[in-house]
């Protein structure tokens, strides 16, 4: 089963915003580099701030409790990080900087519900990804995959519902599902695949809209009997990988 790299994904925010780079260096026991470097926890969190280590993802504002910012986009520049949103004017901004801090909740204030627990402070941990598992992974999907996922839904799916950091190309539809505990050479890192990913109606949401419009679960449970889609994987050795570098199954 050959395949390469078709895209590379970091999400410098937690659920806000992505943005495409054409390579990264990984680096054993870690995750993809600038990647859920910073979210934004709120005032239901169980710690009080600022944080010092992991926490779990109900801590933090979400795409699940608020679908808009799933349309949100990211762009590291010379200025800053560059958020857009169709339905809301950019900001471009320093998370580690007190004064953007609070620029930065103002300007998700208005994706975020009224009936939930406000957007409280921005959080940073050095040298910890706060994504939704505390194991530094590195998440790897197939594009064949979500094309019959698209096909099955009758209707284009776009890969940034699901947040991944590298999509492969040139895999069958469903063939990574039997990749769990094998390793992937991928450029001239090697990662260790430990588990699938369980989905949430995060999915659900457009990315170019921010609205509802798919039942991402249901159709999984379809497709494949249950709502995993993508898979967890180790770096146990580093390296650089470029779009287009072959995966290779060893």
């Amino acid at each position: 089963m050959t395949g390469r790299i078709a895209h590379i994904i970091r999400h410098p925010i937690k659920s806000i915003g992505y943005e495409e780079i054409p390579a990264v260096s990984l680096t054993e026991g870690h995750c993809l580099p600038f990647d859920r470097v910073w979210a934004i926890s709120h005032e239901a969190a169980t710690f009080e701030g600022p944080l010092t280590e992991w926490a779990a993802k109900r801590n933090f504002v979400r795409g699940v409790a608020a679908p808009q910012l799933m349309a949100v986009t990211a762009k590291v520049t010379d200025e800053g990080l560059l958020l857009n949103h169709p339905g809301q004017w950019h900001v471009t901004l320093d998370p580690d900087r007190p004064e953007d801090q609070v620029k930065l909740i103002e300007w998700v204030r208005p994706f975020w519900p009224t009936n939930r627990p406000a957007p409280r402070a921005v959080e940073r941990v050095a040298g910890t990804s706060l994504a939704d598992m505390k194991q530094p992974y590195v998440s790897i999907l197939s594009l064949a995959s979500l094309a019959q996922l698209a096909e099955t839904a009758g209707q284009p799916v776009s890969m940034h519902r699901f947040r991944g950091n590298l999509w492969v190309d040139g895999w069958a539809p469903g063939a990574e599902r039997e990749l769990i505990g094998k390793r992937l050479k991928i450029g001239d890192a090697i990662l260790e695949i430990e588990m699938p990913i369980t989905r949430c109606r995060a999915t659900c949401a457009n990315p170019e809209t921010g609205a509802e419009d798919l039942e991402t679960l249901d159709l999984l449970q379809s497709l494949w009997g249950n709502h995993q889609f993508g898979l967890y994987g180790r770096v146990v050795a580093g390296g650089d990988l470029f779009q287009g570098d072959a995966v290779e199954i060893l």
